[in-house]
């Protein structure tokens, strides 16, 4: 049973060596294991503050995307809006300029056809003339081709003076 229970050197020895293991330890190895576990603390409370920043940074950024592409939505729709207006407007300034040009080609050839009416008219009034001279001269060849036929138309003519 001596293997059992030790003997009093052996406790004696033991505990002084435990002791003299804790004091070297205290001594050398726990300020360092210590000083090294405040510095993992610390180098983990920096890097749960440096996290929560930056989520909170994160979160502002996404809030200012979101601000960013509604208003990007906002200006592409005005856009938009804009670029169907001016399309309208120049569809319409078109149009109503095709119809300022129609008319007045319209009103041109209106006045061109009225000249040429005019031309034709005073065309035929000079032909129409030209026939009664024609026809007159010929008749008066024909009815003053005796002495006695001419003499009778003066005779008429003068009489005519008289009473007027």
């Amino acid at each position: 049973m001596e293997l059992l229970t030790p003997g009093t050197g052996l406790i004696i020895w033991q505990t002084f060596v435990f002791l003299l293991l804790v004091l070297l330890l205290a001594r050398f190895a726990w300020k360092p294991i210590l000083g090294s576990l405040k510095e993992r603390e610390e180098s983990i409370k920096k890097a749960l503050e440096t996290a929560e920043q930056a989520r909170a940074e994160m979160a502002r950024i996404q809030a200012d995307n979101e601000k960013i592409f509604k208003e990007a939505r906002e200006e592409r729709d005005r856009l938009l809006k804009e670029a169907r207006e001016a399309s309208s407007r120049l569809k319409d300034d078109a149009q109503a300029d095709a119809k300022k040009a129609a008319d007045k080609i319209i009103d041109d050839a209106r006045a061109a056809i009225q000249v040429e009416k005019q031309a034709a008219l005073k065309d035929v009034r000079i032909q129409v003339a030209m026939f009664s001279l024609q026809i007159a001269e010929q008749l008066m060849k024909k009815n003053l081709s005796s002495d006695k036929a001419q003499k009778e138309l003066v005779d008429g003519f003068i009489k005519e003076l008289k009473l007027n």
